[in-house]
């Protein structure tokens, strides 16, 4: 599986390099067609605005840096073409500080388009992450698991969904106070994140309840995942010496006619049934049931 993640990961980041390459070069062939327009213009006619694109494009879509190299190569394109074209001015410096100028203004504009792309990266994360956990919070679960299950009613493909309740968490906070019980969560939300796939969703619904999503997957593979998952889970509590175990309810699906808040609850009903048997164990089961044989 870390094989598979780290292969997945360097197709991802290649792909993302090879789009910004992409987009670079556009901006770059985009400065030098504008620079073009401004010869063939003549100098009385201004293209220095237009310059704004390319640098917004590279510094929405790439970085601050290019941004700043496209931002100088504009200047200096802007300067040449006036010159080539026969600007002439009372003073040579002129037309080097109007050069200056328009660089400056171009920088401010990759300066506060880099900034507010980051502030509204920064604002969609803190409204889809668990401030203490920092896995997925409930709100972006549900946005997410609805366009997986859409997903698999197109594709038909089944998919898995795991309800997780710490079993005497209570205790923990009520001996050791909320901090310690704040480092249980942060654990158990790390070896979640850790021990998924790509693909899978691991969140924090609230409390001392997570959710575990996984697209693509029958009640096998469920089975061996989540098994593995839980005892890790039990491995980790007893290495920090935290009298804490877990219920989970766990339902494949494979035919998709009820909302996700409905599978919400099957699967969280199943929890609940390991709660009355005694907790610390896993209910599995699948929807529409068949003859697999669950443990």
């Amino acid at each position: 599986m870390d094989s598979a993640k780290k292969l997945f990961m360097k197709f991802i980041y290649f792909n993302h390099r090879l789009n910004q390459w992409v987009i670079f070069t556009g901006c770059l062939g985009l400065v030098l067609l504008l620079g073009t327009a401004d010869y063939l213009s003549g100098f009385e006619f201004s293209f220095s605005l237009f310059y704004l694109v390319p640098v917004s494009i590279t510094a929405w879509f790439i970085n601050r840096n290019l941004a700043f190299f496209i931002s100088g190569i504009s200047s200096i394109t802007w300067y040449i073409s006036n010159d080539l074209a026969g600007q002439n001015y009372s003073h040579p410096g002129i037309g080097i500080w109007n050069a200056l100028v328009r660089l400056t203004y171009f920088g401010i504009i990759s300066l506060l388009l880099t900034y507010l792309k980051k502030s509204i990266q920064q604002e969609r994360d803190f409204s889809r992450i668990d401030f203490l956990t920092g896995i997925t919070n409930s709100r972006a679960f549900y946005s997410i698991a609805n366009l997986e299950l859409a997903r698999a009613k197109r594709y038909g493909h089944p998919f898995t969904l795991a309800f997780v309740d710490l079993d005497n968490f209570k205790g923990i906070n009520d001996k050791f106070g909320h901090t310690e019980g704040d480092r249980v969560l942060k654990t158990v939300a790390e070896i979640l994140k850790s021990n998924l796939r790509l693909m899978d969703i691991a969140a924090r619904l609230g409390g001392d309840e997570f959710a575990i999503f996984l697209p693509e997957s029958n009640s096998e593979s469920a089975i061996l995942s989540l098994n593995k998952i839980r005892a890790l889970l039990i491995q980790s509590m007893k290495e920090n010496h935290w009298d804490v175990t877990f219920s989970i309810g766990v339902i494949t699906f494979h035919k998709f006619s009820i909302s996700i808040d409905e599978m919400i609850r099957k699967a969280d009903q199943l929890m609940y049934a390991v709660k009355g048997n005694g907790k610390d164990n896993i209910n599995f089961a699948v929807e529409p049931s068949s003859d697999i044989k669950l443990p």
